[in-house]
Formats: C-alpha cells, sequence, structure tokens
C-alpha cells in the first residue's frame, strides 16, 4: 500500500484509520510518533512489525488529557501530580504502575507498568482526541535508525507499511522526551531529555537518580532506548571528545581515500582549513541546536552511501548536552576517534 501524507486539516481521516486499528504516524515538539490505538492488541502489534522492534522493548503511551492516564494507572502520587502541572503537555514522559490487567503487556514489554506522554503538539492532541483512545508512540522510524524529525524522514523509513502520515512540519526539539520513571521510590530518569534533572528536581524538592540509562542483555527495559542499539546512521560514527584536537581528525581524514563526513559546532568549523574529501555539516552554535539537528543530519548521510565514517563533535552532558550526547553516543556505539 501507499502511505498517505495527511495534513492537519485531514485529523478525521487519520482517525478513521487508528479506530480500524491501522498506524498513522503524528508529530510532536521531539520527534514523529508511530501511533496504534493502544487498547487494541491487533493494532499495536503491527507497530513492532513495522519498525522491526524487539517485543521486550516497550512502548509510549500518548495521551491528550491526564484523565485519559489515570483510566490506566494506580492513583497518581502528589509529586507527580506537581510534576504534570509543570511540564504537561511538554517533553516530560513518567512510567506509572499501571492497575491489574489495564493494558496489554504488548504495550508494556510484559511489565506491571507504562511510560506515559502528553505532548506539546495541539494537532496530535486533537488527533488523539478524535480517536478517543491514547495511542503508543514510538519514534517513526525503523527500528535502530535515527528518529525521524520531519514527514519525509517517516515516509523514508515506513513507506507502505503504515497507513497514514500526518505532516505537521519539522519538531522543534529534536530528541525524544525525557522519561522519569516515578513508579519507584526515588524518581529515576531512564533517558535524558530536553526537561532536564535539575528541571525535576526543582519541581519535587528532592534529588533523582540520573544514572540508569542503560540495562542488560537479559533484562527487561522499562523504557525505550536502554537496551538496543539506536539511532544509527548506515555509517560508522565516531565521537570528537571535547579534548580531542580537530587538527589530528583533519590528518586522520587527509590520509583516507574516501569521503568523510563531518558534524562540528560553528566555531570549530570556522577554524579548520578542511581537506577536500570532508563532507562538513554544521550543528549550530551551542548544545540546544545540535541536539535539534543530530537526527536529521545523521540521516541526511545515509542518502549519501559513499560516507562509510562520520565524526561527530562531542560535548559536555549538561543540561539538554546529556541528551545529545547520550543519543550521540547510541549512535556511535561508543566509538571515538581517539579509538582509531
Amino acid at each position: 500500500m501507499e502511505t498517505l501524507v495527511l495534513k492537519a486539516t485531514q485529523l478525521d481521516q487519520a482517525a478513521d484509520f487508528l479506530k480500524k486499528g491501522e498506524l498513522v504516524a503524528f508529530p510532536t515538539e521531539t520527534v514523529y510518533g508511530l501511533g496504534a490505538d493502544a487498547t487494541n492488541e491487533a493494532a499495536v502489534k503491527k507497530v513492532y512489525a513495522a519498525k522491526g522492534r524487539p517485543s521486550d522493548n516497550p512502548l509510549i503511551v500518548t495521551v491528550s488529557s491526564v484523565s485519559m492516564v489515570e483510566k490506566f494507572v494506580q492513583p497518581l502520587s502528589d509529586e507527580a501530580r506537581h510534576l504534570i502541572q509543570q511540564f504537561w503537555p511538554g517533553s516530560l514522559t513518567m512510567i506509572f504502575k499501571l492497575k491489574p490487567n489495564a493494558l496489554s503487556k504488548t504495550v508494556t514489554g510484559g511489565l506491571d507498568t507504562a511510560a506515559f506522554r502528553f505532548p506539546n503538539n495541539q494537532t496530535t492532541l486533537d488527533l488523539i482526541s478524535k480517536a478517543g483512545v491514547p495511542i503508543v508512540g514510538p519514534s517513526a522510524n525503523t527500528s535502530g535508525k535515527p528518529s525521524p524529525t520531519t514527514a519525509k524522514h517517516v515516509y523514508h523509513d515506513l513507506n507502505g507499511k503504515i497507513a497514514a502520515i500526518v505532516d505537521g512540519g519539522p519538531t522543534t526539539v529534536g530528541v525524544e522526551s525525557t522519561i522519569l520513571d516515578m513508579s519507584v521510590d526515588t524518581p529515576s530518569i531512564l533517558r535524558p531529555g530536553a526537561v532536564t534533572k535539575e528541571d525535576i528536581e526543582s519541581v519535587i524538592h528532592r534529588p533523582v537518580i540520573d544514572e540508569l540509562h542503560h540495562v542488560g542483555a537479559k533484562q527487561t527495559p522499562k523504557a525505550p532506548g536502554m537496551k538496543y542499539k539506536h539511532y544509527a546512521p548506515a555509517a560508522q560514527v565516531y565521537i570528537v571528545d571535547p579534548d580531542d584536537d580537530w587538527h589530528d581528525v583533519v590528518d586522520w581524514i587527509k590520509s583516507h581515500p574516501q569521503p568523510v563526513g563531518v558534524m562540528a559546532f560553528d566555531h570549530v568549523i570556522k577554524t579548520i582549513n578542511w581537506p577536500d574529501n570532508a563532507d562538513v555539516i554544521s550543528l549550530g552554535s551551542d548544545a540546544k541546536s545540535a541536539a535539534h539537528d543530530l537526527f536529521a543530519e545523521l540521516r541526511d548521510f545515509d542518502n549519501h552511501p559513499e560516507y562509510k565514517i562520520i565524526f561527530t563533535q562531542g560535548i559536555d552532558p549538561e543540561g539538554i548536552g546529556e541528551a545529545y550526547m547520550n543519543r550521540l553516543n547510541k549512535s556511535a556505539g561508543q566509538m571515538h576517534f581517539k579509538q582509531l
């Protein structure tokens, strides 16, 4: 089938697809999500098939109201309600304990918890309201590839595999939401994003754990992105750490006969005399622009298979820089320039 690309004015058609158990990609402020009726197990299974996603990788449930969350979860704590008031709609996903048998284990990865997100995108909130059900919302890409930040990215990966894409234009944040586990005694960040540890602590007035971004091979992750390789283009990405000398990178590129991709900040780009076989792309001027551009630029290199290596600038993991480095490390498979 040919995947339809719908405008924001065609939400009735998109909602009808969801009601019929079909898959619809949707925009958020972070990345595009792949939607299916979260209460329809057969529809949810189609998400795993379309993405090629491992079945023990749980799905985020995307909602358009707090009352929609309350239908499925155990009573929300005061802390959770304070966080909801501060950050929803927005780029914070929270994991809650579920009521017994509230959602299929196909959604939860077999766990008794689920992650819920209330995105800051009116088009998608209207879509969910029209569908009348929460929708699962993993990134709308082939599993393991860089997440999509435009409808074009979704179409590239999933054309013919899903019913429709709602085109809401480019996303504004560019990396997925922060995932905060509220089902444990001490709230824990399982995936960093635009909402930072400091942001969360300023609301709940106690420390949160920020060291649980990975699980072992035999463990079931409580959130996406904790176990499997993610965000990787066809080329091998190498991280150029803050203490690396870019002139050493240039010397390596000069000695390499094939074209090489480079992603760096403007201040680096301007100070280097780049060799002809270097294709240099700007990440802007700061961590915010780098996070916004990372996935789109990695995807752009995928359109040019002659590039087998991409050197990408690493930064200090502070603020949204933590989210950027989390995604970059997964894209690179933890590979750094100094390892060459």
